[in-house]
């Protein structure tokens, strides 16, 4: 059944760690519009209890993502007219993200996500102090050319929530966390990379889990491949395996 021409069906799940549900609601269609334009005018008019996290509101902080028709997003950046007509009925539908435990409605606990990134030994560690020259690191380096793109994530959890492995291995790792690795693996700079190498050759969640499914890569909203990274580290592994070191 479709929706009159100025009006969108949307339906949000509502609940909390207990379980919860989807509920309905109605909410104007206009020119423009965002996922997130909806989710606010709802909270707005309709559901003044409804939780859900947004902030920058233009594509820069990652903090509102959502699972919208199924797929893992940021509602500031997608627009409605983009996702509603996947549908037949022209309907929206908005969850948490996946593979993250649910706080309240569309908001979710990121400690577990953030758990893995200190796991993965994502923090850099340097060899020198405040009083030391500056370490120079190069465009033209190719470590640091390796690194580059991977760099520009902003821990927003949608490869995550996109991720099936961590939906079939709750111990995985994850792509964000292994894409920061891959980083801090390529820094000349970083003193931690014997420690770094084991934590992400960990039998139990370490890079070797990755299928090579590339939905991190698919839904990334600013085009990253931690799939890329990942690869990277586990030929990382591999010579470090070849060569003793682990």
């Amino acid at each position: 059944m479709l929706t009159h021409p100025d009006e969108l069906r949307v339906r949000i799940w509502r609940g909390d760690a207990g379980g919860g549900e989807m509920a309905a609601y109605r909410a104007p269609r206009l020119p423009n519009q965002t996922v997130l334009d909806v989710v606010t005018w709802i909270q707005r008019h309709q559901a003044p209890d409804l939780s859900y996290r947004f902030s920058c509101r233009v594509g820069m902080c990652g903090s509102c993502a959502m699972t919208v028709n199924g797929a893992p997003r940021w509602t500031c950046r997608t627009h409605v007219k983009e996702v509603a007509r996947n549908r037949r009925d022209g309907q929206l539908e908005l969850a948490p993200l996946r593979n993250l435990p649910v706080v309240k409605d569309l908001v979710c606990d990121m400690a577990d996500f953030f758990r893995k990134w200190r796991q993965a030994e994502g923090r850099f560690r340097g060899g020198r102090g405040r009083f030391d020259a500056v370490s120079a690191v190069t465009a033209a380096d190719p470590h640091r050319a390796a690194a580059d793109a991977a760099i520009e994530c902003i821990n927003c959890a949608v490869c995550y929530a996109a991720c099936d492995v961590v939906a079939w291995n709750p111990g995985y790792l994850g792509p964000a966390a292994l894409n920061r690795a891959w980083t801090l693996v390529n820094d000349a700079r970083d003193t931690a990379q014997s420690r770094r190498l084991r934590a992400i050759a960990d039998a139990g969640g370490g890079c070797q889990h990755c299928h090579s499914q590339h939905h991190c890569a698919q839904y990334c909203p600013v085009q990253l491949s931690p799939a890329h990274s990942i690869a990277g580290l586990k030929r990382r592994v591999g010579r470090a395996v070849l060569r003793g070191e682990l």
